[in-house]
């Protein structure tokens, strides 16, 4: 093959590649009419973060609406300012506010054609075909003008040939006719000439339909005054992809297209450590057994780990029913990589969880509004157990005197009212061992769910029991030791290894040696479990502080009772049993 030839074909390959290229544009929605600053502007660099082919507009482009010429160009040189950012062409739809009175050749037509272009015209990008109308001035297609609907007719069947055609008119004159079921002319011209596809704005909502193959769609505010409707949408514009499958419309909310740099590894980083760092509390507030907080004071340590931004916000309180917190807002001024910290009152007569939470707002970078950094005040449930030097009459049920009074306030997974059946949990121990006991009410105990046989499996999965027992040690090393006991005396446990407050190994082959004994009641189960201190690497001795926490799940229910929430194996957000 001659080079010459094998250039004009390396040629027709790429034309071919080139026409067969997808065509994307966007299409802004109406400005103007009560329009909220900056709004479009912000969309205008959503719209150039996507590059698009070229940008049209549905109208309302200025507020419009006068007669004073002067008054007109200022408004669109703001106008041109405005969309000056984008890269590729803008093409534009007159609407209500842009041109508002007079004839064609009247003053405020004519400073539109001066800045903009003609009112209707068309133009062609590869294989599309697209048409602007001008109805700024008519109520419906029958008003239109004779010249431009002859304009149209013969535009059309000029550019029959193309692979699609789309129009494009501020007013959505089908909305009234085509959406009700009646005759539309325009409608009828576009159903002859193979028209694809009608935008349209006007309404400042958006809204959709297909008639007679023809895709119409209403494109709603870019910036005008609007409300969210049915759709939820408020702000958004249109972005359109026409490829050889055919035209597609997708709507984009604002605030949806964000640039490449919205979040950096650097600033997740600082926010992860802002997470750590920037709201601690000095201590947890701990409830004895009557689960009443009154006027606790509550010490609260705040930093601003950044170390270039400033922070200047109001530390607030979110606080639920039966809880307050005093003050109940903050403000907050620091600079970067400075401290406070400060005193607040908390009571609370209702529920302990969910607790309050604290937060405030912090930059990490600047020109962005900030992370919102959010603690819960931690709570720290206290359970009392009781030294025994009786015998343990070892049937299943705890009803010996060494059982003193058992824990029976529990709460939800996510805080407030236990949904299970009744409860109560009890706690001893002696020189040699950990006692644990519970009785779990069930009103229908032929749906008690045990079935679960061997050691290890999923005990967790049906009626148990669990707990977590860390005892006290000396050095960042602690040991957590889970343990569930289901019905049938059944159980599974592991052990925990947890280096400053992080875990670090799982023993799911861990298992230890425990006396366990069952019981059922007319309604209820029971267990009680001789647990050897030696089994848990620990001793005892009064006064001992064990970092616990334990639930009954409950099948038929389907959920739990928590002691202390959150349920997890980081022993820093446990509460304490107190040996006595």
């Amino acid at each position: 093959m001659r080079y010459s030839h094998y250039l004009l074909l390396l040629l027709f390959i790429a034309s071919l590649a080139y026409a067969a290229a997808p065509v994307r544009f966007a299409v802004i929605g109406d400005r103007t009419g009560g329009h909220t600053p900056g709004v479009y502007e912000e969309i205008i660099l959503e719209i150039e973060r996507l590059k698009p082919d070229f940008t049209m507009t549905v109208g309302d482009m200025i507020e419009g609406y006068t007669d004073d010429t002067t008054e007109l160009r200022r408004q669109w040189e703001e106008y041109l300012a405005i969309v000056a950012p984008l890269s590729a062409p803008i093409h534009y739809t007159p609407g209500n506010h842009d041109i508002t009175t007079g004839e064609d050749d009247g003053s405020v037509a004519q400073v539109y054609r001066h800045f903009v272009e003609p009112p209707y015209h068309s133009f062609n990008y590869q294989n599309t075909h697209l048409i602007v109308l001008d109805n700024s001035r008519w109520d419906k297609s029958d008003d239109l003008p004779d010249e431009q609907i002859n304009w149209l007719i013969a535009d059309l069947k000029k550019n029959r040939k193309t692979a699609f055609t789309m129009v494009f008119f501020h007013k959505p004159f089908w909305f009234e006719t085509l959406a009700l079921g009646k005759r539309d002319r325009l409608h009828d011209i576009f159903r002859e000439q193979g028209v694809d596809a009608v935008f349209t704005g006007h309404f400042h909502t958006y809204f959709s339909g297909e008639y007679d193959g023809i895709l119409y769609t209403g494109i709603g505010s870019s910036s005008g005054a609007t409300e969210p409707d049915v759709t939820g949408l408020m702000y958004h514009f249109g972005w359109i992809t026409v490829n050889e499958e055919g035209i597609h419309v997708a709507v984009i909310k604002k605030d949806s297209v964000l640039p490449w740099d919205q979040v950096t590894a650097e600033d997740l980083h600082l926010v992860s450590e802002m997470e750590r760092s920037a709201i601690q509390f000095a201590a947890p507030v701990r409830v004895g057994e009557s689960g009443v907080i009154a006027g606790d004071k509550v010490v609260v340590r705040l930093l601003n780990p950044s170390g270039k931004q400033a922070v200047q916000d109001t530390l607030c309180w979110e606080v639920v029913d039966g809880w307050t917190a005093t003050p109940p807002f903050l403000p907050v001024a620091l600079g970067a990589g400075d401290s406070l910290s400060a005193e607040f009152t908390v009571s609370c007569d209702g529920s302990l969880f969910p607790s309050p939470v604290v937060g405030m707002r912090l930059p990490y970078r600047e020109g962005r509004d900030g992370a919102m950094i959010r603690q819960p005040l931690p709570i720290q449930r206290v359970v009392r157990c009781s030294r025994t030097g009786g015998e343990l009459n070892f049937d299943g049920v705890p009803d010996e005197t060494l059982w003193r009074q058992g824990e029976m306030k529990f709460f939800a997974p996510q805080g407030g009212v236990s949904q299970t059946d009744p409860e109560t949990f009890f706690f001893a121990w002696n020189d040699s061992a950990l006692l644990l006991a519970a009785v779990c009410e069930e009103i229908q105990p032929d749906k008690i769910a045990a079935t679960v046989k061997e050691r290890d499996g999923a005990v967790y999965g049906e009626d148990c029991a669990g707990f977590f027992l860390c005892p006290p040690g000396p050095g960042e090393q602690q040991f957590v030791f889970q343990l569930y006991i289901n019905p049938e005396g059944v159980v599974f446990d592991q052990r925990i290894t947890v280096v400053n407050d992080q875990v670090t190994a799982l023993e799911r082959e861990w298992n230890g040696e425990y006396e366990i004994k069952t019981a059922r009641g007319e309604r209820y189960w029971s267990f009680e479990a001789l647990i050897p201190l030696s089994q848990l690497n620990a001793s005892a001795r009064a006064g001992d502080e064990w970092r616990v926490n334990f639930r009954r799940k409950q099948k038929r229910l389907n959920t739990s009772a928590d002691w202390q929430i959150p349920i997890g194996y980081e022993p820093a957000k446990y509460g304490l049993m107190i040996l006595q």
